[in-house]
């Protein structure tokens, strides 16, 4: 429904084309590949911020799309992870069609689009010290949401299709990342900082 009524409304602009929508990453990694696309609109409120993943996988396979981040949030740490991940700009979904429009026009012209209060959530969180976990990669906060929901190492290797000194790997990788000595810690501080959904 949500992506409908996105079409719908984008249809009305006589200089925007909807050449296509995906439910999911890798569905619109695909369609990215067939329809080579000027601006891609991807949704962050995707399962697990899988938008996120998707922002990262199109701008490092297709580096002249430009990518435009939908969020419901104005946290600048989420803000600063979208534009890490290469996106050209962040639009909260509260901000209206037309600005959205507008949105789209900038990115296909290469300015970066960022609403004032977004810029200045960004600042507010650079004055802070960084959350835990921010360091962690896509692969990692996937191992650790499955660590929270107290899957072994086989079961995470089975699910992620990875093998069991992989899945050691990035375990090793998650308690350094998060400054902590074991597995109950690393849960621990994924719950206490919400850096997972808990499944």
């Amino acid at each position: 429904m949500f992506r409908g009524g996105l079409r719908y409304y984008l249809q009305a602009a006589d200089d925007i084309v909807v050449v296509g929508e995906a439910a999911s990453g890798p569905e619109a990694l695909a369609l990215v590949d067939a329809l080579a696309p000027d601006v891609v609109i991807v949704n962050i409120a995707a399962p697990d911020l899988e938008g996120i993943t998707t922002t990262q996988q199109l701008h490092q396979r297709c580096p002249l799309v430009r990518v435009l981040v939908l969020g419901n949030s104005a946290e600048g740490e989420l803000v600063q992870r979208a534009l890490r991940a290469g996106a050209i700009g962040y639009v909260q979904t509260d901000g209206g069609d037309a600005d959205l429009a507008g949105a789209i026009r900038q990115a296909h012209a290469g300015q970066a689009v960022l609403a004032p209060t977004l810029a200045q959530a960004i600042v507010a969180t650079s004055d802070q010290p960084p959350k835990p976990g921010a360091k962690l990669s896509a692969r990692e906060l996937e191992v650790l949401r499955l660590m929270v929901s107290g899957r072994s190492n086989e079961h995470i290797a089975g699910q992620l299709a990875i093998s069991r000194n992989t899945v050691r790997h990035h375990v090793h990788n998650i308690l350094t990342k998060l400054g902590v000595v074991n597995r109950t810690e690393a849960v621990g501080l994924a719950v206490t900082y919400k850096l997972v959904s808990r499944q």
